[in-house]
């Protein structure tokens, strides 16, 4: 099919922005248009609006940005892990689902946008992994780094080989969505890692727990559903807690997804649309 993944990674060039030891936006601007054609009004409009928004560059920017350069250490740990997750990918997912993903991964120096983005730039889709912001977030390790990028290559294979848009107006059918799709791309990440009980969010105390409380989350997120709104949903991101605990929409959806492998393949299941979805999702809550 011609599709490839480009692994690319810009921080030696990103250095040259710290000339005169401080982040320099014009040099930035020349940097980002040499290491990553495409990407610069998505930052600069990114930013904008944040300070339209009342963040300053002063106080919210420029420390982010000066900390690259600052902390030797931690942007080495950071280069270490991208260079070691990102090692031999290609071949290891072409040796697992026999299927390449056209992506680009590029480790860059952002303005603060996200440690990590899909998006499409001159029609090619990109994961973009910002440095500053992995150093700021402390995801510089290499369990960290895998979650920020196997996990987003779970959401692009879906993409490139099976269903990812979702048509509806139901707001019960979108995180019935939500929890399927990482429950895939966590499937994929633990495929990719050769272990299925591999969980990037994961200590032990976390899964364990998850594990023994399968049940109630289950039957919690079955009876939120029909009230569930992005305002009080428990489920998804680090910072929302159900019962003390982060993530366990992924964890669900990850059960959820192990529990269609025992009657469909996985390229199957990624065609799956929001009614087929919902049919199985419904026979998964009885079965427990």
């Amino acid at each position: 099919e011609g599709a490839s993944m480009k692994v690319i990674d810009t921080s030696k060039e990103s250095l040259d922005i710290f000339a005169a030891g401080q982040f320099d936006l014009r040099k930035w601007e020349h940097y980002i248009d040499k290491a990553v054609p495409g990407v610069k009004e998505l930052c600069l409009d990114g930013m904008r609006k944040c300070i339209n928004a009342g963040f300053s560059w002063e106080n919210d920017y420029l420390p982010i940005l000066n900390a690259m350069i600052c902390d030797e250490e931690k942007r080495e740990q950071v280069l270490a892990s991208f260079s070691k997750v990102t090692e031999q990918l290609d071949a290891k997912i072409i040796g697992i689902f026999h299927r390449d993903i056209d992506v680009d991964v590029i480790l860059y120096l952002g303005l603060c946008n996200a440690a990590g983005r899909v998006t499409m730039i001159h029609g090619r889709r990109v994961i973009l992994l910002g440095i500053e912001k992995i150093m700021e977030l402390n995801w510089c390790d290499i369990n960290s780094m895998t979650g920020l990028i196997i996990h987003e290559l779970g959401h692009v294979y879906q993409a490139q080989y099976g269903v990812m848009d979702l048509q509806t107006d139901s707001v019960a059918d979108q995180f019935l969505w939500q929890l399927f799709t990482e429950g895939v791309a966590m499937v994929f990440e633990q495929k990719v890692m050769g272990d299925p009980e591999y969980f990037h969010q994961g200590n032990c105390e976390w899964k364990n727990w998850c594990r023994q409380n399968i049940k109630l989350i289950k039957h919690s997120f079955v009876n939120d559903l029909k009230t569930m709104t992005h305002e009080n949903q428990r489920y998804f991101g680090d910072w929302v807690r159900f019962y003390g605990y982060g993530d366990t929409g992924y964890y669900l959806g990850t059960v959820f997804v192990r529990y269609l492998l025992q009657y469909d393949e996985f390229d199957q299941i990624i065609q799956y649309r929001i009614h087929e979805v919902g049919k199985y999702f419904n026979s998964f809550v009885e079965i427990l």
